[in-house]
């Protein structure tokens, strides 16, 4: 801690803290959590620096659930945010009465999610809630600001619940709302200017990723956008919250001849077993396209997460060299709102391999690659997709990257023991019980290897990875090797310096993408 007026830097003696800070509205309170021996933030204190000594405001026993402190939009409240995979529970301070206790907006009951931000609607302040409890893709509700936190019977519909547009977060500035959206497998921004007519932001390409980056003030007349696509490296826009605008304020730097142009970006919808739509997005070399070619195919589908198309320099050295690269938007992630999450989880889990299967036909089928040119990809529960499907459908393939899979998941989930276990139950269920146990087993790829042939494997795993222990990877290959019934190359790292996230340090990320293309490059004949 710095001292501005003299520069004199100090050390507060915490131990197990989480890293958050988070600040009253005197500059002397500070809030800050602690970490329990799972790793998860449990803890809430506060701390004078007059040189009172820290003192607990918060505990959460349940080892589902990880708390939050952070500022509203107004920086007038404290937010406690808690929250498991499927339930939330918020809580408030006043940010200029630091030394009261924080009050319960609205106690958790399972399956009730909902957060909660603090601004200002028609001049006066208010509370803004976004909850499912009329659905699973959210409403959002107000409540005016009456110096009380805002129980539920005092909340007031604002935008209701969509069967077809999923209400993902909002931002809020004095002037103005921005509700960002996902319908159709695609982020949306909305504004909602005060006294104003809302619009959506309009952008250049098929498929994209964007989030609002920055609301810089709360008094303020813009916000900033982050914007990219597969062809297109990401952008700062800046948006005028009244017209809605745009100005490209920076756009990372391509070494070296570039043209988004010479790449071409599309969307692509295949066709489930089950009859369900699953999209596509791809990124060609504009000559390469219209005949098969080499194709790196990605998933990942878990956790609701929304793999949105992102631009990749190192990438440019695939699709330069005639290679085309896919994201698999699969069933388990985050794309198509709650429901497309919740169809590829628990007892759904299957439709996450089957979509992804189904991906890689439609790519086959249509002209795009073949399947000794089909390369797959996937990282930790991304890896245990790809070790499903090796298992389901290994001659659709010509080779596959497993970066720190989860694929000793049986065995994982039946030790509670272990980072993060019990709070993956409300993901992949909990296997003491007798047909979630026979659910797993089912696909757990470490116990369904088989005497088959399997295309040519590079797996990725880290000594220090606290999520996937190393020995997942170790167990898997082990098994793989003594298995199979061809002579593929099969290869293990393990990362000695590395967590969950690789090495740390740009160069030693790029050496890890040099390790994978290599491969690549070997296996599928590329020059």
């Amino acid at each position: 801690m710095k001292e501005l007026s003299d520069g004199r830097v100090s050390e507060l003696e915490f131990q197990d803290c989480d890293g958050s800070m988070t600040w009253a509205n005197d500059s002397l309170t500070l809030f800050f959590g602690e970490l329990d021996d799972t790793h998860r933030p449990h803890k809430l204190f506060r701390y004078r620096l007059d040189g009172t000594a820290a003192e607990e405001v918060f505990h959460e026993p349940d080892g589902r659930f990880f708390m939050h402190c952070y500022r509203a939009s107004s920086e007038q409240q404290l937010l406690l945010s808690l929250g498991s995979k499927t339930t939330s529970e918020v809580w408030v301070l006043d940010a200029n009465q630091p030394q009261q206790a924080f009050t319960c907006i609205a106690p958790r009951v399972e399956d009730h999610e909902y957060d909660v931000d603090h601004g200002a609607l028609d001049g006066q302040w208010t509370w803004f809630i976004r909850t499912n409890r009329d659905g699973i893709n959210f409403a959002l509700y107000t409540a005016v600001d009456t110096g009380i936190a805002p129980i539920e019977s005092a909340w007031q519909n604002l935008i209701p619940h969509s069967d077809t547009v999923m209400i993902e977060g909002m931002s809020l500035n004095a002037g103005a709302m921005t509700l960002s959206l996902r319908e159709g497998g695609l982020p949306i921004i909305e504004v909602h200017p005060q006294g104003l007519p809302s619009y959506r932001v309009q952008l250049p390409d098929a498929a994209y990723s964007l989030h609002v980056q920055n609301s810089l003030e709360f008094v303020s007349e813009r916000i900033r956008l982050r914007y990219e696509a597969l062809n297109r490296p990401a952008q700062i826009r800046q948006l005028e919250l009244v017209n809605g605008e745009q100005k490209v304020l920076k756009e990372t730097p391509v070494l070296g001849p570039f043209d988004a142009d010479a790449y071409v970006s599309q969307r692509l919808w295949a066709t489930a077993p089950d009859g369900t739509k699953v999209p596509i997005s791809l990124v060609v070399k504009r000559e390469a396209l219209g005949k098969p070619t080499p194709l790196y195919l990605y998933g990942y589908g878990a956790y609701g997460e929304s793999l949105d198309p992102w631009f990749s320099h190192a990438r440019l050295s695939l699709l330069d060299r005639g290679m085309a690269f896919a994201i698999a938007h699969v069933r388990g992630g985050g794309e198509l709102g709650e429901a497309w999450y919740r169809a590829g989880k628990q007892e759904h889990k299957h439709n996450t391999f089957s979509d992804f299967i189904a991906c890689a036909e439609h790519l086959i089928a249509n002209g795009f690659t073949t399947a000794p040119q089909l390369a797959i990809s996937g990282g930790s529960a991304g890896g245990l997709l790809i070790g499903a499907v090796l298992n389901q459908r290994p001659e659709l393939f010509g080779a596959a990257i497993a970066e720190v899979p989860f694929v000793d998941v049986l065995n994982t989930m039946l030790d509670p023991d272990l980072p993060l276990t019990v709070t993956e139950y409300d993901e992949w269920g909990n296997p003491e019980e007798a047909d979630v146990y026979d659910r797993i087993k089912a696909y757990a790829p470490y116990e369904n290897v088989t005497a088959q042939a399997y295309p040519a494997t590079l797996v990725i795993a880290g000594y220090n990875d606290s999520r996937v222990q190393y020995w997942e990877a170790a167990k898997w290959v082990a098994k793989l090797r003594a298995t199979k019934t061809d002579n593929n190359l099969l290869l293990l790292k393990t990362e000695l310096g590395a967590g969950h996230g690789g090495m740390s340090g740009r160069y030693q990320g790029l050496r890890d993408v040099a390790l994978e293309y290599a491969f690549l490059f070997k296996v599928l004949g590329i020059a």
